[in-house]
């Protein structure tokens, strides 16, 4: 398909997924990385038990709670 087709389709709100090629698409900055953190045995019974109340697990509540602070400090 050529670009002008594709724009065509596009435009019409058609379908244009058959002619891309998604096989290495990627979000970016949504890539993972695996670190280690050594956290106390208090914090991680907090963090279990806040886990627990919520239905979510730890690694659930980590990430939220990093991702919303992050977001308070380039918000202000």
């Amino acid at each position: 398909m050529n670009s002008s087709d594709f724009d065509e389709r596009f435009d019409a709100g058609e379908s244009v997924l058959e002619a891309l090629d998604l096989g290495g698409a990627r979000r970016r900055r949504l890539e993972q990385k695996r670190v280690n953190v050594d956290i106390p045995v208090w914090m991680i019974d907090q963090l279990d038990r806040e886990a627990s109340r919520l239905g979510v697990t730890r690694q659930s509540i980590i990430k939220v709670w990093l991702a919303e602070r992050l977001e308070q400090r380039t918000s202000t």
